[in-house]
């Protein structure tokens, strides 16, 4: 980290307690009411930072009052089974964070002493240095600072840091340090909850509220006023993919296919498939243009392109593995994708 960075707070400055009161004491009187922070426990802390990984509290809120009505605490969890959990998660997506929620309440279940230390934590499964920091702070008051997308963009704007970062994971890594030397060691889980809550609610991305900033005075970007250069995060173009989807009826329902246990993505996960089983592949010469959708997933832009025919009598043929005829009445129970569940019944009401 430049050295003129560090310089703007001196590890032993009034500045840098001023910093602290400052901003400790406008998210004892600003903090959101969110329901984890409502009789706060260990569990509640994992489950909602499992969550809040590339997802806005707003999205977050239902399904976290759903998951603690089904599952209320790591035990139930642990014996909750994996189409149970990912039914329970869906439409949040990245459905690798609730697997491995899953497989963490089953190793906490099974201990017999909670460890409080970051290094315990990130060794359990989904587990990087942000969430460590984030639980043993916030739960067994360990000075461990969190640097996610919100404190890059405070810490960055604080210091007018325009170093050109590769990518958010990037920058994090390297400010992790810079959000060490800024923690408040007395009250590190309401220091890091509250540099998370300023990024989130008054240094926006765009137009960040800089005239209700509690750390203004000490904030060399936001007394230039051009915070929005920060942070200086390099331009990357989504690339595109094509994909051919297939909807097909027959007297046993539509068609569905699950990605294979163990794949990276959408493993259990029901959509409409990209391919047909070796007894229906004579339909991808029938079927007909049905639609277009589209959807992002990380860097990539998909179209999806959704084809259309039917088989007017009831099939015998034994499916794949993976594929199954899912009559209407039975996909309210189905996992689906988010987008593939609002397709679906988009489709079927046009069809």
């Amino acid at each position: 980290m430049p050295a003129h960075i560090l310089d703007h707070f001196p590890s032993d400055s009034q500045r840098l307690d001023s910093f602290r009161e400052a901003l400790l004491a406008w998210y004892d009187n600003h903090k959101r009411k969110l329901p984890w922070r409502s009789k706060p426990s260990l569990y509640k802390t994992v489950v909602s930072e499992f969550m809040l990984q590339q997802t806005r509290v707003a999205t977050v809120l239902p399904y976290f009052e759903r998951w603690m009505n089904l599952f209320p605490d790591f035990s139930i969890l642990a014996d909750a089974s994996e189409e149970q959990v990912l039914k329970a998660w869906e439409g949040l997506g990245y459905y690798s964070r609730a697997r491995n929620l899953h497989k963490l309440a089953r190793q906490v279940d099974s201990w017999d002493t909670i460890p409080a230390d970051s290094k315990s934590w990130q060794a359990l499964p989904g587990i990087g240095p942000y969430v460590a920091a984030a639980v043993t702070s916030i739960s067994f008051g360990q000075a461990e600072a969190v640097c996610d997308g919100n404190v890059v963009r405070v810490l960055t704007r604080l210091f007018a840091n325009d170093e050109l970062f590769k990518d958010g994971a990037t920058a994090q890594k390297k400010l992790r340090p810079l959000a060490s030397q800024l923690l408040d060691g007395s009250r590190p889980g309401d220091y890091n909850q509250a540099m998370m809550e300023l990024g989130a609610t008054v240094c926006h991305r765009q137009s960040p509220l800089c005239l209700n900033c509690p750390v203004i005075d000490h904030c060399k970007g936001g007394k230039t006023g051009d915070t929005e250069r920060y942070p200086n995060l390099a331009k990357k173009k989504n690339s595109k993919q094509k994909i051919r989807r297939y909807w097909i009826r027959s007297r046993d329902g539509l068609l569905l296919c699950s990605a294979a246990k163990g794949s990276a993505r959408l493993a259990g996960i029901y959509e409409l498939p990209e391919n047909l089983p070796v007894h229906l592949k004579k339909l991808a010469h029938e079927a007909k243009h049905l639609a277009t959708r589209k959807r992002t997933i990380g860097q990539v832009d998909y179209d999806e392109e959704i084809f259309k025919t039917e088989i007017l009598e009831s099939t015998k043929n034994t499916l794949p593995d993976g594929y199954r005829w899912v009559l209407w009445t039975e996909l309210d129970a189905l996992t689906l994708s988010g987008p593939h569940r609002k397709w679906i019944k988009e489709l079927s009401d046009e069809t």
